[in-house]
């Protein structure tokens, strides 16, 4: 039978400085692995804080209150006789860690600080954390004397170690370090470590799981061991959706997996272990050679043993198979993972709902169907039991807490708690607002319809009295700038009216409180900045501010089908339309043509901007194999161009972008994840001069082929 270790590792919705709700969900994760047999248990990165305080790092009221939470973990009855890796930041010798603290039995063994941080992307651990740079290395931590008085230590050891037990050895490496080159856990195994953990604070991010997957698999598939994962999985206060997926790998093989997205506060995954099995794949001669030259880890004792008494047999305790590793598509990702922020955002702000201006188009209704969505999963979720989540749905519907209404109707839900309205005007054509009033009722929204011309009339008169002047459509005869002007009256007067409706719609239902107001302008639009500064994009949060175009109709052609929206098939059939300016027999104002560019093309140019790190040179060049085909380098260099002017005019719109869920990793969100300058030389002068002069050469030397 080997040596079997049961081993629990757990997804937590924490919130950053949410302190006591914090411990309350680490207490009950170790008392469900407890429960299930667990001898160790491991926890997200900073668990006790929750991963997004940001700044707050830098207070010492946040080192104060994560020991002050530890000490209540530790004296909590049922915590004892299991082995505890919890996440919190350490202040030692007055610089300031992202750390591990093992403990057993209300004694802190060990606190092991991060060895690399991250720092790129939606990361900046180094403005809070230094990294422990010293490799190996372990020395004396004195523990407050809050921590004193309960576990009788005057100090323990910090630093880079390993814990022994009296039948295998474990230690931790947290989140970033998993994705560097050199990662601990190499190290760790060729000194015998059997057991690995790993502590994340990992965002979702589209089609980003499958390569986290493959770095744990190829860990333990080359070194060997028992490798836990876990993750927090919730709206942590941000941007971000930390998309749990808690995992226990061996030798390369998931044997036990998380959900991604849920909206359960707390999820622990479990699985019984064989050591011997990691022993015996171990057993190379190579490796051995290897391991003979490792530098050690100091080990740490832990009187427990996490396996059964050597020689006793359990017959009905049996290691954990494996099983087939489960992937969302990038449609069920879009389905799932915005739906369980709004959700976390809107029983946590204690709000009354969501308000949407619904266009008719789109990207409003991708808005809509993904709250849609945001109330299927409510509904599952009551039905399935989920006392949490039936409390806040209660609240928000504006019954007594010891009423017996369930949300398990999502339409019914959604009619309490989400409200739409279509501001049309003369510019509006029948087809939008009939597929906005449609979708509305398909969804169970609480719908306005409204025309607001008498209010851009008054603007517009207001204009004339003062000036003298009388602006005209471009199609009447007026010029780009009046033209500009006259759309951007009706954007901004959509954002007003936006809120005002957001204020007082419950007031005029009889209910408490106000809404929230939803934004839609996807990733695209905000790369381009194809929109009005202060319209109807700015909201209080965005769920589709980090989605493409492209990937939001592939969203709508699923839900379409999984959700049972026929309506749907309507507006992807539509041409992306503002409807800003008037429509004539000879004229109806097109997304893509306004913007001289494609969505599929402005995909690309972001992937190439941000991921690949491409200037305007180096973007032309990839282009030129990419698109060689099909365009001439004249005409590529042409859209490049074209591209780069327009993101550098207006750049400045990133600064005050509704915030978004972040989905894609070529976001041009410039409050935490795309820094760069918001005034440019929109000229481009010396990079447009060097594309100029490729694409000279390149056309040359066809010619002379042809």
């Amino acid at each position: 039978m080997g040596h079997l270790v049961t081993v629990a590792t757990c997804s937590l919705n924490q919130w950053a400085l949410d302190f006591e709700g914090n411990a309350d969900r680490i207490i009950k994760s170790i008392r469900i692995a407890k429960e299930r047999g667990a001898s160790l248990r491991v926890g997200p990165e900073l668990e006790v804080t929750g991963y997004g305080c940001f700044d707050h790092f830098l207070e010492g009221d946040t080192y104060l209150h994560s020991w002050e939470m530890l000490g209540r973990i530790l004296e909590t009855e049922g915590t004892d006789d299991i082995l505890l890796d919890i996440g919190m930041p350490v202040s030692h010798r007055n610089v300031k860690y992202n750390c591990r603290v093992i403990c057993l039995n209300r004694k802190v063994l060990l606190i092991r600080p991060k060895l690399w941080l991250a720092n790129d992307g939606n990361y900046r651990e180094q403005r809070y954390f230094t990294a422990w740079a010293r490799p190996r290395h372990v020395e004396p931590f004195y523990l407050p004397r809050m921590i004193q008085k309960l576990t009788g230590q005057t100090m323990c050891p910090f630093g880079d170690a390993v814990i022994s037990t009296p039948d295998t050895c474990f230690g931790a490496e947290t989140c970033e370090e998993l994705f560097t080159p050199n990662s601990p856990h190499i190290g760790m195994s060729l000194d015998g470590v059997e057991i690995m953990t790993n502590s994340s604070g990992s965002h979702h991010e589209l089609r980003k799981l499958y390569r986290r997957i493959d770095l744990m698999k190829e860990a333990t598939m080359k070194c060997g061991g028992v490798y836990l994962y876990s993750n927090p999985q919730g709206c942590d206060g941000d941007r971000l959706y930390y998309d749990g997926c808690a995992m226990i790998l061996v030798n390369g093989q998931i044997v036990a997996q998380g959900t991604q997205f849920s909206l359960t506060d707390v999820e622990v995954v479990t699985a019984t272990v064989d050591l011997e099995e990691v022993r015996a794949h171990r057993a190379q001669a190579s490796r051995g050679m290897q391991a003979v030259a490792a530098p050690s880890y100091q080990r740490i004792e832990a009187s427990k043993a996490l396996s059964k008494e050597a020689g006793v047999i359990d017959p009905h305790l049996m290691p954990t198979k494996e099983i087939k590793v489960r992937y969302h598509t990038p449609e069920e990702e879009i389905a799932l993972g915005p739906a369980c922020w709004l959700w976390d955002y809107l029983r946590r702000s204690k709000t009354a709902g969501y308000f949407l201006p619904l266009s008719g188009g789109i990207d409003s209704c991708a808005t809509a169907t993904i709250v849609h969505s945001m109330c299927r999963l409510v509904a599952q979720a009551a039905a399935n039991g989920n006392e949490e989540v039936i409390k806040d749905a209660r609240r928000m519907a504006g019954e007594k807490e010891d009423s017996d209404w369930l949300p398990t109707d999502p339409k019914e839900f959604a009619g309490r708690i989400f409200h739409t309205c279509y501001m049309g005007t003369e510019n509006s054509s029948k087809e939008t607002r009939e597929r906005a009033r449609h979708l509305a009722e398909a969804i169970g929204a609480y719908h306005v319809d409204l025309n607001m011309d008498d209010l851009v009339r008054a603007v517009q008169t207001l204009f004339t009295f003062v000036t003298g002047k009388k602006p005209e459509y471009k199609v009447h005869g007026g010029s780009q700038t009046e033209n500009l002007a006259l759309q951007n009256i009706q954007a901004r007067l959509r954002m007003v009216i936006a809120y005002l409706f957001a204020q007082l719609l419950p007031w005029v239902r009889g209910k408490p409180g106000g809404l929230l107001v939803l934004g839609s302008a996807n990733v695209d639009e905000a790369l381009r900045g194809y929109f009005t500064k202060y319209d109807c994009s700015s909201a209080d949060v965005n769920p589709i501010g980090g989605i493409s175009k492209t990937d939001l109709k592939r969203f709508i052609a699923y839900a379409r089908d999984e959700f049972d929206l026929p309506i749907l098939h309507e507006f992807l059939e539509a041409t992306p339309t503002a409807e800003l300016e008037p429509i004539t027999k000879d004229y109806v104002q097109s997304d893509e043509i306004d913007m001289g560019m494609t969505y599929d093309e402005l995909s690309v140019f972001g992937r190439l901007r941000k991921v690949e790190k491409c200037g305007p040179y180096s973007m032309f060049t990839k282009l030129v194999h990419e698109w060689g085909d099909k365009l001439s380098p004249t005409e590529i260099a042409t859209k490049v161009k074209r591209f780069f002017f327009y993101h550098a005019i207006n750049r400045h719109k990133m600064t005050t972008l509704t915030p978004s869920y972040h989905a894609e990793a070529y976001s041009p969100d410039d409050n935490r994840f795309d820094l760069r300058p918001f005034l440019y030389n929109a000229g481009w002068s010396w990079q447009n001069k060097k594309i100029d002069e490729a694409a000279k050469q390149l056309e040359e030397l066809d010619s002379k082929k042809d």
